[in-house]
């Protein structure tokens, strides 16, 4: 607990404006559709819940992102949505192991429910007994929900998703993209929009 507030006070000044004030606000479970509800429960790892510290709290925001902007802290393992009244809801993430993250500013290209996963070239080439393909449902790397980050008209490879391994938000160890919790990226997916801008410092 100790860590987690000192990574809280750190976060506060990299983004110039989350402070020291949360609240646990986790997800609640009308968020989800009959269909989610049906999936999640149905997961192995259903008994592998982070700590409240990585689940999503309702924090102060002073910065001058404009609500709907998502922001990625990867060096603290959070992200923040943006919101009105000075507000933000901070998650907690998994974020690419060291030499594999992406930073810069993006779009929400495209998003989707209950995704496929077809591993890229460069990750089969890293792991080469990798499927080719997973269909969607819980056991999907990919989750529940996917943002698609783009720049200008170009899919940059890197997604904000839900995840099959929640037992590792608040870790360093995905290719690169953003895994959050099932229900947790499926709040973020019903509140962030197509164009919505993503900010991975």
């Amino acid at each position: 607990m100790f860590h987690s507030r000192i990574a809280i006070v750190i976060a506060g000044f990299l983004l110039g404006g989350c402070m020291l004030t949360d609240t646990l606000d986790p997800v609640p479970e009308s968020a989800l559709n009959e269909r989610d509800k049906k999936l999640i429960q149905s997961a192995a790892y259903l008994k592998h819940k982070p700590s409240t510290d990585w689940q999503r709290h309702s924090v102060d925001y002073k910065g001058k992102e404009k609500p709907g902007t998502v922001i990625v802290d990867t060096e603290q393992k959070f992200l923040y949505l943006v919101l009105e009244n000075g507000k933000a809801y901070r998650y907690g993430v998994t974020v690419g192991e060291e030499g594999l993250n992406w930073k810069g500013t993006a779009k929400v290209g495209r998003k989707a429910e209950w995704p496929q996963w077809v591993p890229t070239v460069d990750i089969l080439k890293r792991i080469p007994d990798l499927p080719k393909h997973v269909a969607p449902g819980p056991h999907n790397p990919m989750g529940a929900r996917a943002l698609y980050l783009h720049q200008g008209n170009k899919d940059t490879l890197f997604r904000i998703h839900g995840t099959n391994q929640p037992e590792y938000i608040g870790w360093a160890i995905s290719s690169g993209c953003i895994r959050m919790l099932n229900e947790d990226v499926i709040d973020l997916y019903n509140r962030v929009p197509v164009g919505a801008t993503v900010v991975v410092i």
